[in-house]
């Protein structure tokens, strides 16, 4: 079946069965590999995507149901300059990486927090990246990446 939606901004139009998974399509068909397959099973968070601006697992995702939808990978984070992004630059500045495997996951989790809360409690942090697993960092280092972003960004506004 065709599935049109739009990409990091960009109006796509793909074939995909009801079998293949959101997952597989960027991956595979997007070339999008920011996107990672981790556990398969929607408990890790390396494969977050935001969907209509909502952080969610893409390897449960059908891929037919990106129809019409408005999809975010980590690579649609770069400015049209090809800056990083400011959550993406907390995140190297405060060393919140170590194999990296999670941080695409972690990264648009932190955007979809911040999109509607600028200024989170480190509470609110770890419920927003609850669903995100790092097995390296130990995640203070991420929680101070996602407090500098948000201050980075409050600060733009």
């Amino acid at each position: 079946m065709k599935i049109t939606f739009t990409c990091n901004g960009v109006s796509r139009t793909v074939e995909a069965g009801a079998e293949v998974r959101a997952l597989d399509l960027l991956r595979e068909e997007l070339n999008l590999t920011g996107t990672k397959e981790g556990c398969g099973k929607g408990e890790c968070g390396a494969c977050t995507i935001l969907l209509d601006g909502r952080p969610v697992c893409s390897c449960l995702l059908p891929a037919p149901k990106l129809s019409g939808c408005e999809v975010l990978t980590v690579e649609g984070l770069k400015g049209p300059d090809g800056s990083l992004h400011p959550v993406q630059q907390a995140f190297l500045d405060t060393g919140a990486v170590q194999c990296g495997f999670c941080t695409p996951g972690m990264i648009l989790s932190t955007k979809a927090l911040l999109d509607v809360n600028p200024s989170p409690e480190v509470s609110e942090i770890e419920t927003a990246l609850s669903g995100n697993i790092c097995r390296c960092t130990g995640y203070k280092k991420i929680i101070e990446a996602v407090q500098l972003a948000a201050e980075r960004m409050r600060a733009v506004k």
